[in-house]
């Protein structure tokens, strides 16, 4: 089969040194829902402009329904972009916006009836002849998409169209696009840094970071199987607990991972994916455990895989539905780089300016003395006879693990609860960031410092 879009090893360079986007490679079906997801700066807009014909190819291929596109102009790709902020005519009503392609496409074609279909199709019939002056966001947003709607394109390139919007009208515009793209059955790539919306809207999920692609998968492989630890913190509300830990696998012993004050006794016999760690034995790797994956139990309730720990509250959030416990195992967090942060060269830029760099290397370096003055000890924490904490221990003051549970559970802060941690659940990576438990599946190359 014939593939919409195909990218081969697309790359884009800015000037001399800064690497937009660095060989990625998709493949994308007719009527396929793609979305390009990762943190600002990470250079998913740039490949959707390479795409569209905005931007020009540094090196690679792209392949339009299996034809080489790379230079071909943008009006004949069959494409039509819906951008972040709208880009409508101040001066045409909704009519006119929604219509003003047609006149070039076909001049002495009737634009009325395709732009009344495309206002029906949309719910915007009763606000054609207003000003964009006179709408209100989400209307504009409508009439945006309508405009590209209208020239009934093959593809259809959005970028972050619904982030000026406020959270309602984001939730209620998603579903329509979902269902308007699927009904018109036209190829999209969608652009969004909102993780809700890529697993809502995607049939698959390119998740990048620093011009680099990290892995492309249906929005559940992504959440159930990350590739590696930059995914699996950036999928997932809340954010996945990684810790800082250490396998040590004793000859005639259990095999446990350390996490400095705890420990996780892996059963016997081994599971082949536990099997696996045993090669990482004394290095340093990063376990990461969903919320869903630790519930707040005595060790008497453990069930098959479970294993118990301990922990100190902190704090709850209460969220209608459920509520989330944050607590203190005594454990380290690890620290994943970029989540929310521009591209690795423009970090740089930032390290070689006189104030910004010298600020952030202070931070760090206070950050690091700080992790490394931790307590290690192998017992859990434990709660003070005269009050939550024993004076006499110093005081681990952030929480290291979410834990998910009903809306009804109410716990003091300080109080110590006992968790049981399902390792059918537990992710380990080593320390490049790559996922080796479970085994990995073949994707795209990661490193945890690509700079």
């Amino acid at each position: 089969m014939s593939r919409a879009i195909s990218l081969h090893q697309l790359s884009k360079t800015y000037g001399r040194s800064v690497q937009a986007v660095d060989r990625v490679s998709i493949d994308i079906d007719p009527g396929e829902f793609l979305v390009l997801l990762g943190p600002s700066g990470c250079g998913k807009s740039t490949v959707l402009r390479m795409i569209a014909g905005l931007e020009d190819i540094t090196s690679g291929e792209l392949l339009l329904d299996g034809e080489y596109s790379n230079h071909l102009p943008p009006g004949q790709r069959g494409m039509a972009m819906v951008f972040q902020n709208f880009a409508l005519y101040p001066n045409m009503t909704s009519r006119g916006n929604i219509g003003f392609p047609l006149r070039f496409e076909a001049p002495d074609e009737d634009s009325g009836p395709r732009v009344e279909a495309t206002a029906r199709m949309l719910g915007i019939g009763d606000i054609l002849d207003r000003y964009p002056a006179q709408l209100s966001g989400g209307e504009r947003q409508r009439v945006a998409m309508g405009r590209a709607i209208s020239r009934r394109p093959s593809v259809f390139l959005m970028d972050e169209p619904l982030s000026n919007l406020d959270a309602k009208l984001r939730n209620h515009l998603r579903s329509e696009i979902a269902h308007l793209t699927r009904e018109l059955g036209v190829t999209t790539v969608y652009v969004t840094h909102d993780q809700s919306e890529a697993m809502s809207l995607g049939d698959r999920v390119a998740i990048m970071r620093g011009g680099v692609l990290q892995q492309v998968s249906r929005p559940r492989e992504a959440y159930g199987l990350p590739a590696n630890v930059f995914v699996a913190a950036f999928i997932g509300t809340p954010r996945i607990n990684l810790l800082q830990a250490v396998v040590h696998a004793p000859l005639g012993g259990p095999m446990v991972i350390d996490l400095g004050r705890q420990r996780l006794r892996l059963p016997q016999p081994l599971s082949t994916d536990h099997q696996l760690l045993r090669i990482q034995q004394g290095r340093q790797l990063v376990v990461g455990l969903r919320s869903e994956a630790v519930r707040i139990a005595p060790p008497s309730q453990a069930g098959p895989g479970e294993v118990a720990i301990s922990g100190l509250v902190e704090h709850m959030e209460y969220q209608g539905h459920e509520a989330l416990v944050h607590l203190n195992t005594g454990s380290v967090p690890a620290v994943v780089p970029d989540l929310e942060s521009p591209r690795p060269a423009e970090q740089r830029r930032r390290r070689s300016a006189p104030s910004g760099g010298l600020l952030t290397r202070l931070k760090e370096r206070t950050v690091t003395q700080l992790a490394h003055t931790l307590p290690r000890a192998e017992e859990p924490p434990t709660a003070h006879a005269g009050g939550p904490h024993d004076p006499d221990r110093p005081r681990l003051s952030a929480s290291d693990l979410v834990v998910r549970t009903g809306p009804d559970l109410r716990l003091r802060t300080g109080a110590q609860v006992p968790l049981l941690v399902d390792l059918a659940h537990l992710y380990v990576f080593d320390h490049h960031g790559r996922r080796i438990c479970p085994a990995p599946t073949e994707q795209p190359g990661f490193d945890m410092d690509p700079a």
